[in-house]
This record gives C-alpha cells, structure tokens and sequence, in this order.
C-alpha cells in the first residue's frame, strides 16, 4: 500500500517539500543497492540534513508503523540499503561534513554522508592513515562503510570500519538517542 497523503505531508514539513522524492522514475534510482539484481520500490526517499530531521522521521515513522531503510550512496553489495516495499528511504548522503579532525587523539568527526575517500584525504592532510578501502570510495560513504564492515582489500589487512570507528549516535526506533558521539 503506498505511504499516505498525511505521511508524505508530514514528512514535507519534517526536511522541506523538495527534500521528499515520490515520482516513480525518482524512486527508480533508489529502489536496488550495489547488488542491483535485486529491487523493491520505496515508497519515498527523504533526504535528511541532521540529527533532528532524523529523529523526527523516526518519531513519525514509528507512529504510523512505516519501515524506513537507510541510504548513503547506496554502493553496497550486501543489500543493506535495500529498500522494503512502499518504505521511507532515509537518505543520508547530504549528510557530508567533516567536523572535526582530531590528531592529537588520532580522531575524526564526521556526519555519515561524508565519503570515504574524503575520510581517506583528511587524515592524510594531517599526517594520518585511514585503512579501509573499499572498491567505491570516490563515492561509498562512512555510514554505509561502518554499517556493512566495508572495508575493502586493506581491511583484510590492516583494519576494517569496526575497528576503526569508535562512537557513534544512533537512535532507537523511538527516535530516542542512543550514543556517545562526541569528539572526547
């Protein structure tokens, strides 16, 4: 069943009207992953641009009992950003700031969005090494990286996203924070 007019409507004033993607031949684009033989067709893709936005698309999803998929770039060839039929595809790719990059502590800030060959050149303008490599990283993000472990040949090595990533903000289908995502 597609996702209600009041859904949709609510979901336009949670990120802004240009921000929601309903048109077939716009969802077509997201409905398949890295795996592409395998599709089912989201019944929206909304693009968030902070923690707030989504925490209200969580809040509002979980009260009308609508599954949400997350996305980055969507490169991934375990199927993980596959969509579930007439979902929310929460897309976090506009997600993209390095916020802070830390050498003293061999730490980074970043939002999800952010590449993984931006993650790769901003520790190395400090002198740092970022492992991971996988085969997309002009366009894979470290969202996607840390949820699927994409960590390419030199994770296989060196060290994968799991043991490179130390805090994360997650939140719960509540939309309830769930994280210590600081810079400490």
């Amino acid at each position: 069943m597609p996702l209600p007019a009041a859904t949709l409507s609510q979901l336009r004033t949670i990120v802004g009207a240009d921000q929601v993607l309903t048109s077939k031949e716009d969802l077509i684009p997201y409905s398949f992953d890295g795996t592409a033989a395998m599709s089912q067709m989201p019944g929206c893709v909304v693009f968030v641009t902070s923690t707030e936005q989504i925490a209200e698309v969580l809040r509002l999803a979980n009260g009308t009992k609508t599954p949400v998929v997350t996305r980055g770039s969507g490169t991934g060839l375990s199927g993980g950003s596959l969509p579930s039929r007439d979902c929310i595809v929460m897309c976090t790719a506009r997600m993209n700031r390095i916020l802070e990059v830390d050498r003293a502590n061999l730490t980074m800030l970043v939002e999800p969005g952010v590449t993984t060959l931006a993650i790769a050149d901003a520790a190395a303008s400090v002198g740092l090494f970022y492992p991971p490599d996988p085969g997309s990283m002009k366009i894979s993000t470290i969202g996607g990286n840390v949820a699927e472990n994409s960590g390419g040949l030199r994770g296989l090595n060196t060290a994968s996203p799991a043991t490179t990533s130390w805090a994360w903000k997650w939140f719960c289908p509540t939309a309830k924070f769930s994280g210590p995502a600081t810079s400490a």
